[in-house]
């Protein structure tokens, strides 16, 4: 792409070079660089990648995008001088996949807890309907029938536009993707155009990257802040900080709530483990879904199909079909009679709100064992938290290694245990290997007994020492049972 046409309405503060260049391609990390690639300098948290400028037009860049220039000036290169580089690396994106997110209905969904679920259900709920849509989530990535390994939760907008691109060329109308408050404040969502944006709830997480809730809260505010004239916003009236989202937004405002008046009014009629009987805006329908965290997500997901034309009836036809998304309240009953719950509960407002959906379909004639624990390098300060949660509502907490990454998993399962309250001393025991403590799970239990295995959900690996070992708590439990069971 010619460099005047990818400079289109960025607004640049000093050129040094000629502008008629042709461009291959775009990047931020000087180890990709090409041959005739434009090189963007952004000052990052670990590193500042002006200090790379030099090593990205050896291996071949001829355009750099900086904030300051260098001290040394390349005669061959073109600079471009900007003032935030990070900000101008999106909309480069974006000119340069000839702004995707403008042909297509683009959908993102901030929020604590329910992106996965949400962004899910609704590109199964339009697949359903017959509309090949693009899923950016934390599991996958899915243009189509196309399945693209996750890496992050939202990707560099390099390869966000990239995606993007791919699916308006497949035909894809709709794309319905998670935004993280990591990838809102690392400005990975500049220059998109989003349709809706959605927001599910917010609690205590990432403080160790955000150092305050406030912080985390005006991350997921920037959001609907920074959204158009046109767009339509969908929050939760039932969440506090539901009305946080909108106060700056020149968004269209809808809501959505079980508790309080909504635009899209939700009712929990039956639960039990194979679903919920539930009424959405006076309408009756069934779902294999089941607890009350999921009527949130399937409302949601129901406003915002709604908010993009579809008709009530059909959208709640599409929900009934729906099977459960993976790694989330995902159940496995043994040939004993063993209850097993997968989720990937891993901050302290999910484990309870799991543990209460749990608590609110047993007759309480069984018991529910909880193995649970802590993501190491993490927000320390939940660990308590969880720990009182587990041990108040389940009849055994078994506190165990999560990802452990860097730290040792003893001194997470200590953090852990502080929190736990005096009177429930006697209703937790702690196993570091994660494999043993779903043993000793299986092993206390009895027929009927529900077993909740929490905190990783979807994932397949154990992050220890920066090192990934498959580790699949299904897997896991498929095994042991089958060998304890002999």
């Amino acid at each position: 792409m010619n460099l005047e046409k990818l400079l289109a309405n960025i607004t640049v503060l000093e050129t040094k070079g000629t502008l008629d260049k042709e461009v291959s391609v775009l990047v931020f990390d000087s180890r990709k660089a090409v041959e005739n690639a434009l090189y963007v300098a952004i000052k990052g948290v670990v590193a500042d990648g002006h200090s790379f400028i030099n090593s990205a037009i050896e291996k071949g860049a001829t355009i750099v995008v900086c904030e300051v220039l260098p001290e040394t000036i390349n005669e061959e290169a073109t600079y471009i001088l900007v003032k935030d580089s990070s900000k101008v690396l999106g909309h480069l994106a974006s000119n340069f996949y000839d702004n995707p997110s403008k042909k297509i209905n683009l959908v993102g969904v901030t929020g604590t807890n329910g992106k996965t679920s949400v962004t899910t259900l609704l590109f199964d709920i339009f697949k359903n309907l017959g509309y090949p849509s693009a899923l950016i989530s934390t599991v996958e990535y899915r243009i189509a029938d196309e399945v693209i390994p996750s890496t992050h939760t939202t990707p560099d907008v390099i390869r966000l536009n990239e995606m993007l691109a791919k699916a308006v060329d497949k035909g894809c109308e709709y794309a319905f993707m998670e935004v993280s408050s990591h990838g809102i404040t690392q400005d990975r969502i500049e220059g998109l155009h989003f349709k809706i944006a959605g927001f599910t709830n917010i609690t205590r997480d990432h403080l160790d990257y955000h150092k305050t809730f406030e912080n985390y809260i005006q991350a997921k505010k920037r959001f609907f802040d920074e959204l158009e004239v046109g767009a339509i916003a969908i929050t939760n009236a039932d969440d506090k900080n539901g009305s946080v989202m909108l106060q700056n937004t020149k968004a269209t405002k809808k809501s959505f709530a079980m508790k309080t008046m909504a635009d899209f009014h939700g009712k929990l009629l039956e639960v039990d483990f194979n679903g919920m009987l539930l009424n959405f805006n006076g309408k009756e329908f069934w779902t294999t879904l089941t607890g009350k965290f999921n009527v949130y997500n399937l409302l949601l997901a129901f406003g915002i199909a709604t908010e993009l034309g579809m008709q009530e009836d059909e959208i709640l036809q599409a929900i009934s079909k729906l099977h459960r998304v993976n790694g989330r309240f995902e159940t496995m009953k043994s040939d004993g009679g063993i209850f097993f719950v997968v989720d990937y509960a891993h901050t302290p407002d999910a484990l309870e709100k799991i543990l209460d959906s749990i608590n609110e379909i047993r007759t309480k004639n069984e018991r529910l064992i909880c193995v649970f624990g802590c993501g190491g390098d993490r927000d320390h300060g939940k660990r308590p938290q969880m720990g009182k949660i587990a041990t108040q509502k389940a009849t055994l907490a078994i506190i165990t290694s999560d990802n452990p990454r860097t730290e040792d998993p003893s001194s997470i399962i200590k953090e852990i245990e502080a929190g736990v309250e005096p009177q429930n001393f006697n209703k937790y025991v702690s196993i570091p290997d994660r494999k043993e403590a779903i043993k000793m799970a299986i092993k206390f239990s009895e027929p009927k007994d529900i077993i909740l295995v929490a905190g990783k959900g979807h994932e397949t690996y154990q992050e220890i020492n920066g090192v990934k070992h498959h580790f699949d708590d299904k897997e896991v439990i498929t095994e042991l049972y089958k060998l304890m069971s002999k």
